[in-house]
C-alpha cells in the first residue's frame, strides 16, 4: 500500500506546486481572453507538471506507469484552451513514447482521452455557475472512460489499487479545480483593491485642486459674457461661444472630479431595476436616432434590488452613453435584464456591436484618466465603476476589437419592494 500511495503524494504535490507558481507567472483570472503567448506559456508549464509526475510513477505495477499525468490535461484545457492543451498531450505522448513498454499505446490513449473529455465540456463548464459541481461530473466521465480501457487491457492489477489511485485522482482534480477557483477571487479582490486604491489617490488630488480652479474659471466666464454683450469687435463675438463652451466643459470635468473626491450621500432602498431601465433607455434613446443605433431591451420581470436610485440611474446612462458612442455606423445596443434566484443576484447586460477594445484597452477600462474617446477625460467610467461597487454591485467588461462590447453589471436581489 505504501509503494501506491507514496509516489502517489509526490504527484499530488507536483500538481499543486505547478497550480500557485503559474499563478505567479499569470495570475488566474475568470473569462480572460489569453494571448497565443500566453496560452503556450501555460501549455509548457502543464506540460512539465505531467512530465514530472511522469518521472514519479507507481512503480510496483510491471510495465504499467501510472501517475496523475491527465489531470493536468484536463486543468490546461478546461481553463486555458485547445492550444496548451495540445501542446500538453504532444509533449506527454512523446515521453510516454520514449518510455516504452508493453502498454506504451493504452499511455497515450488515455492522455489523448482526458483532452478530448476537457475539449467537449469546456463550453459547458465556463458557463456553469457551480464549476466545482460540473468539474465533478467531467472527472467521473472520464474515470468511467479510463476504467473501461484499462479493464479490456490491464487484467492484472488489484481492487486495492484501483480503489485508492481513482479515489486519489478524483479528490486531486477537485481540488485543484476549488484552488484555481479559490485564486480566481483572490485575484480579482487583489485588483479591487489597486483599483480602490488608485480611486483614492485621485480623489486626493481633485479635492485639492478642483476648488481653486474652478473659482477663476467662474470670474473669467462672467467677464466673456459681459465683454460679448456691448463688444464691436467681431473677433470676440465670433469666438466668444466657443470660449464659453470649452470652459463649461472644463467646469465639467471638474464637477467629475468633485464627485470622485467628495462622493454624494447614498439613499439606500429597495429599487425597481426594470423602471431604472427602462427610463435610462428612454432617455438615451434620441441619442442613439441620432447616431444611427437601436436600443433594445428584454426584460425577464420587474424586481428589486438593494441601492441608491439616482446613482444607479447615473451609472447605467453612462454605460449605454459609451455604448452609443462606440458605433461609428448603424448598430444596436441590446440590454437585458436577468434574474437569478439561485444566487440572489440581477444581472444586467449591456452589449454591442460597435469597433471594441484590445485586451491592453480593456485592462485600462475604468483607470484614472484613461479613455478611449477622442474627446473625453475618462471619469465617467472611473465613477461608475466606483458607485456600482460602493452598491455592493460588480461591473466587469468583455470586448473584442471589431466585434464590440459586453458590459455585465451584477447586484444583489432582494425579495420586495420596501
Amino acid at each position: 500500500m505504501i509503494s501506491i500511495i507514496k509516489p502517489l503524494i509526490v504527484n499530488v504535490t507536483i500538481l499543486f506546486s505547478l497550480t500557485f507558481n503559474a499563478n505567479l507567472f499569470l495570475p488566474f483570472q475568470k473569462n480572460f481572453q489569453l494571448s497565443f503567448k500566453q496560452k503556450a506559456l501555460y501549455g509548457i508549464i502543464s506540460a512539465f507538471g505531467a512530465t514530472l509526475c511522469m518521472a514519479y510513477p507507481i512503480e510496483t505495477l510491471g510495465e504499467t506507469n501510472f501517475d496523475l499525468r491527465m489531470i493536468a490535461i484536463l486543468v490546461v484545457t478546461l481553463y486555458a484552451g485547445w492550444v496548451p492543451g495540445l501542446i500538453t498531450v504532444i509533449i506527454v505522448s512523446i515521453i510516454r513514447i520514449i518510455i516504452g513498454g508493453t502498454f506504451l499505446h493504452i499511455g497515450v490513449l488515455v492522455s489523448v482521452t482526458a483532452f478530448i473529455i476537457a475539449l467537449i465540456f469546456r463550453r459547458r463548464f465556463h458557463l456553469s455557475t457551480f464549476r466545482i459541481l460540473n468539474a465533478s461530473c467531467i472527472a467521473l466521465i472520464y474515470l468511467i472512460i479510463y476504467i473501461v480501457i484499462i479493464y479490456f487491457s490491464v487484467s492484472f492489477l488489484e481492487l486495492t489499487f484501483y480503489i485508492v489511485y481513482f479515489i486519489a485522482f478524483f479528490v486531486t482534480f477537485i481540488s485543484i479545480i476549488y484552488i484555481i477557483e479559490t485564486l480566481i477571487k483572490f485575484n480579482k479582490q487583489f485588483d479591487e483593491m489597486v483599483y480602490m486604491d488608485k480611486l483614492t489617490t485621485t480623489g486626493q488630488m481633485a479635492a485639492s485642486i478642483a476648488h481653486e480652479i474652478r473659482n477663476p474659471i467662474t470670474t473669467v466666464r462672467g467677464f466673456i459674457q459681459f465683454m460679448q454683450q456691448d463688444t464691436v469687435d467681431e473677433k470676440l463675438k465670433q469666438f466668444s461661444p466657443l470660449i464659453l463652451e470649452e470652459l463649461d466643459r472644463t467646469n465639467m470635468i471638474i464637477t467629475n472630479y468633485l464627485k470622485l473626491a467628495k462622493p454624494e450621500p447614498f439613499e439606500l432602498s429597495n429599487v425597481n431595476i426594470d423602471k431604472i431601465l427602462m427610463d435610462s433607455i428612454e432617455l438615451l434613446r434620441p441619442l442613439g436616432t441620432f447616431s444611427n443605433v437601436t436600443l433594445e431591451y428584454d426584460n425577464a420581470e420587474n424586481c428589486y434590488v438593494k441601492g441608491d436610485t439616482q446613482h444607479i440611474k447615473q451609472s447605467l446612462l453612462n454605460v449605454i452613453k459609451n455604448a452609443i458612442e462606440s458605433i461609428d455606423k448603424r448598430g444596436v445596443v441590446k440590454i437585458s435584464n436577468l434574474v437569478d434566484y439561485q444566487n440572489e443576484v440581477v444581472t444586467i447586460v449591456i452589449k454591442d456591436n460597435g469597433k471594441g477594445m484590445t485586451k491592453d484597452e480593456l485592462k485600462q477600462i475604468g483607470l484614472p484618466f484613461y479613455t478611449t474617446k477622442t474627446k473625453g477625460t475618462g471619469l465617467g467610467s472611473m465613477i461608475t465603476n466606483r458607485l456600482i461597487r460602493q452598491l455592493g454591485g460588480t461591473i466587469d467588461y468583455e470586448s473584442e476589437l471589431g466585434k464590440g462590447t459586453t458590459v455585465t453589471i451584477t447586484f444583489q436581489l432582494v425579495s420586495k419592494k420596501s
